[in-house]
């Protein structure tokens, strides 16, 4: 099977599981990012060894799905938000453990094990919020944010090939331009208008911000894992997704764009009350 059949059924495959599994319930979901969860941390961590490095990664994607598990449970009502605070004593075996590892770089195979928590197993717990932002479960606001990454990055991809001259950082990723980002830009912002008919939970307004933070932000996280991928020198986070890379290469823009949609759903709803 060549390439491109093997990227287009990956695709596919991929796409369809992760709308499938969102629409279908708030357990569905929560089970599928958990286990998207654990593997993105988990790959974060093996590509972090490439090098003098030595993450706790058991207890650490332990930690990571532990911070999502609790969060989910929250969200579904299952448990007070007094829960999370297990994530405190877990979070913090990191430093004890690692008394025991006989390591001569302790306290960077510890920041290195937090940074894969903050990095991956946050922005995804996020998610849960996202999901129960209107009180209760409702896939809409997640559709919309996929829409809009998916559309960015293909109108970005599409101006790029056809147009795209002026470098937009080429230190970091050689093959993005300013002209593919405002491709990426006006793709989105025609997928905002679509989906803002549909999905009426939220003015265009919102909607028109958070595309602006998509767009940004998601620039800026892939920028970020592309960064992280040539400090260790590889093409691709993993080989999970034939043709695609791994967990990290499929959900870069979303693990940075998270805490910032976030963050500005729960202040704007802070300012309106």
């Amino acid at each position: 099977m060549n390439n491109f059949y093997k990227r287009t059924l990956t695709a596919g495959a991929f796409v369809a599981v992760l709308l499938g599994c969102t629409y279908h319930s708030q357990l569905s979901f929560s089970i599928l990012f958990l286990i998207i969860t654990s593997l993105g941390v988990w790959e974060f961590y093996s590509l972090s060894e490439k090098g003098s490095n030595k993450p706790q990664k058991i207890w650490g994607t332990i930690t990571g799905a532990t911070i999502f598990a609790t969060t989910a449970i929250v969200c579904m009502g299952y448990a007070d938000y007094r829960l999370l605070v297990i994530n405190i004593p877990v979070l913090f075996l990191i430093f004890i453990l690692e008394l025991y590892a006989k390591s001569t770089n302790p306290f960077r195979n510890i920041a290195f094990t937090i940074l894969g928590i903050v990095y991956v197993a946050i922005p995804f717990s996020l998610l849960n919020y996202l999901v129960t932002y209107t009180g209760e479960y409702n896939h809409e606001l997640l559709f919309g944010f996929f829409f809009i990454l998916w559309s960015n990055d293909s109108g970005a991809y599409l101006a790029g090939s056809a147009f795209g001259k002026r470098k937009l950082f080429p230190r970091i990723s050689p093959g993005k331009s300013w002209e593919g980002s405002i491709g990426g830009a006006i793709a989105s912002y025609i997928v905002v208008f679509i989906i803002s008919k549909w999905y009426t939970g939220f003015s265009i307004i919102d909607w028109m911000v958070i595309a602006a933070i998509l767009i940004v932000i998601g620039t800026l996280g892939d920028l970020v894992e592309s960064l992280y991928k040539r400090s260790k020198n590889v093409k691709d986070s993993g080989t999970l997704l034939p043709g695609h890379g791994g967990i990290l290469d499929r959900f870069d823009s979303l693990l940075m764009s998270s805490p910032f949609v976030f963050t500005y759903l729960y202040l704007s709803q802070l300012f309106n009350h």
